[in-house]
């Protein structure tokens, strides 16, 4: 992805969490296209430990999707290029060698794409591709992969996997395909899954079967998932931590109950605010004013402010992501000043999985 670097020694404030699985440490994202070389995501830090179950939110575009990419080096290394680090226990994925990050992807990383039928290989049987993920990365018989793969097709509440097992992407719906690609991305059993808009395009009552899913996998077998969503009820229901992003940045990282009751952010507060659950009936719907700035042409300072009823002289200055509180970060610094609305604004005492949209 980008040239071997000589190691530096980092600083206290770069150095991974002790009881981090992943500790991601200004990441920035490069493209080179014919008009240059564009920024697409700067300085993005955040932790994963074991176990825990993170959500990345935000608009399309902000740059959610190709942070997960890069954490498997799934951009194209020509046009791409990687800042910062993602230390992966112990091992920085971002320097390490194609054929070390070969025995890492799918093996301890795996990662659920966001359309099934595209990601699946409509040539070779469920089972085949399957079974094949486990073969590339342990020394298990054809006999034995087979018998695993059933049974993981089980797990994942496949029906009549004996069936199943030998059917082609097509024959299946769209929620037996999901189920495929979680199969798949589960068989080696994986310390990290990432999984990228896993409900789109899935009717409520499968995306809810699909979320029961990987949190209860996530619970049983001590896997960390970091989920991919713009669905801030999906994040609700099945994360313990948020993290917003806004443009290339992480702009606010929280435990999910204090993301959602008490945000620190504008940006993260106009969120819960445009969500019909929030607005009072027979109302105006509440929107975020103004665009996101393009990626050429990223303000300087906040790159909110521009849509920030709060901005005032000073946000035009550099923002850094400051402590906001025990297991908390904010990258604005008025957080301490602002009292904004969030999830439970309207209803005080309902769920806050309900109030945001409980899948």
């Amino acid at each position: 992805m980008a040239a071997e670097r000589p190691v530096q020694r980092k600083t206290s404030a770069d150095a991974a969490s002790p009881r981090a699985l992943m500790s991601v440490r200004g990441l920035g994202i490069r493209f080179k296209t014919s008009h240059g070389v564009w920024q697409a995501t700067r300085k993005i830090d955040f932790d994963i430990a074991a176990g825990e179950r993170v959500g990345i939110v935000g608009e399309s575009g902000c740059g959610k999707t190709i942070t997960g990419l890069s954490i498997l080096r799934l951009l194209p290394n020509n046009l791409a290029g990687l800042d910062g680090s993602i230390m992966f226990d112990g091992v920085d994925l971002a320097r390490c060698s194609t054929r070390a990050m070969r025995a890492i992807r799918g093996r301890r990383i795996a990662m659920i794409f966001q359309e099934p039928m595209s990601a699946l290989d409509p040539v070779f049987t469920v089972g085949h591709q399957i079974s094949e993920t486990l073969r590339v990365h342990t020394n298990v018989s054809k006999e034995e992969a087979r018998e695993r793969t059933l049974d993981m097709l089980r797990r994942v509440g496949i029906a009549s996997p004996e069936r199943r097992i030998d059917d082609y992407p097509h024959q299946l719906s769209g929620g037996m395909r999901q189920r495929v690609m979680i199969a798949a991305s589960l068989i080696c059993g994986p310390q990290l899954l990432i999984a990228d808009e896993p409900t789109t395009a899935l009717d409520v009552t499968v995306q809810a079967q699909i979320l029961e899913l990987l949190r209860d996998l996530s619970e049983t077998s001590n896997t960390a998932l970091m989920l991919i969503t713009h669905d801030l009820g999906v994040v609700a229901e099945t994360c313990t931590r948020m993290i917003t992003m806004y443009a290339g940045e992480v702009i606010e990282d929280a435990a999910v109950d204090d993301a959602l009751v008490r945000p620190l952010h504008p940006y993260t507060s106009g969120l819960l605010r445009s969500l019909p659950h929030l607005s009072p009936r027979h109302g105006k719907l509440p929107s975020i004013p103004g665009r996101v700035p393009s990626i050429v042409d990223m303000p300087n300072g906040c790159r909110f402010k521009a849509r920030c009823a709060h901005a005032v002289a000073g946000c035009e200055k550099e923002q850094e992501l400051r402590d906001a509180g025990p297991g908390r970060r904010v990258r604005c610094w008025r957080f301490n000043e602002l009292d904004l609305p969030g999830a439970l604004q309207h209803a005080p005492s309902a769920p806050i999985a309900a109030m945001v949209g409980d899948p």
